[in-house]
């Protein structure tokens, strides 16, 4: 097997193949998105000049765990340890398939996350207030009470009110929908019912714009650099940010992926079956799902009020 050793310029020297040789095979290997490989090689990188500082030309199982422990002590946090790991273990795993180096990160196991939201949920209450504070008397405000109503009704992600098209607005059965692309997805094969208010509230923005052109984006940018085009994930970010400052929900937990959470969250409660709110939020596995549900069993769990009522009572 050939050495492994990470130079100043970031390239594995060894006898049959330089870091950018092993980088584009690998690359080809894992067949991923432009944004997934550029991911990889970020992650990657990190590894190989850990590998550089501490002299390692030869690495073992014990340097991957070594590493990973390097990685939460520097501070990381366990979402980035975990990419971090995981491309190490993919690398790995390919370098053994193609008879370069062996699988010595097999198995290893990357920081353990917490399962529960990063993010708040908007209550009922306060998801009526960011609405009604809504500014109606311009085209961005129109705009945006239609992305906002978008979001917090039918459970969008931001990635999803990007991509859609005017002509993704289509009919099913006696509803109107909105095909979407969503996470990871190629295609828009998967549609959201939209309530009558999210509706109204596209076709008023679509009006006062004054593009009907079905290819055209559902929601265009309206900035001087970037006129009449697709909304980047940082304008959405920005304008949903904007609108709960002004309701007055100033939080770094409030984002707009909160909208998200408002959606699914108020869905439970209004008492939706748990498999329609899976559908509902497009989640591949019941078991995200539930984490919405037993957050909201233990916010109903009365055993502090009971002990307190026993002792001030």
């Amino acid at each position: 097997m050939n050495n492994l050793t990470a130079s100043g310029n970031n390239q594995i020297i060894g006898s049959q193949a330089t870091m950018a040789e092993l980088y584009g095979r690998f690359i080809a290997y894992i067949d991923a998105t432009p944004k997934t490989i550029d991911t990889y090689r970020k992650s990657l990188k990190q590894m190989f000049n850990y590998f550089n500082l501490n002299g390692i030309t030869q690495p073992r199982r014990e340097d991957i765990l070594s590493y990973r422990e390097h990685l939460k002590t520097a501070g990381y946090k366990p979402t980035t340890t975990q990419g971090y790991i995981t491309a190490a273990r993919l690398f790995f795993q390919w370098t053994a398939q193609e008879g370069l180096y062996p699988n010595i990160a097999d198995r290893i196991k990357g920081a353990k996350l917490n399962r529960d939201h990063k993010k708040d949920y908007l209550t009922t209450r306060q998801a009526k207030e960011v609405l009604e504070a809504a500014d109606k008397d311009t085209l961005q405000g129109v705009r945006d009470y239609a992305i906002i109503t978008l979001m917090m009704t039918c459970g969008l992600r931001t990635i999803e009110v990007i991509r859609a098209n005017i002509e993704d607005m289509r009919t099913a059965g006696d509803n109107t929908v909105l095909y979407l692309q969503g996470k990871g997805r190629e295609e828009k094969t998967e549609f959201t019912k939209l309530p009558e208010a999210a509706e109204k509230a596209i076709r008023s923005y679509l009006k006062a714009r004054q593009e009907t052109e079905p290819t055209e984006p559902l929601f265009t940018s309206l900035s001087n650099n970037s006129k009449g085009q697709r909304l980047s994930t940082r304008a959405i970010s920005g304008l949903v940010k904007e609108k709960l400052i002004t309701a007055g929900y100033d939080s770094p937990r409030l984002t707009a992926h909160s909208l998200r959470h408002t959606a699914i969250t108020l869905s439970i409660l209004a008492g939706q079956d748990i498999t329609q709110v899976q559908q509902f939020a497009r989640h591949a596995d019941i078991n995200t799902t539930m984490i919405y549900n037993h957050s909201l069993e233990m916010a109903k769990n009365g055993c502090s009020e009971a002990v307190a009522a026993l002792l001030f009572d």
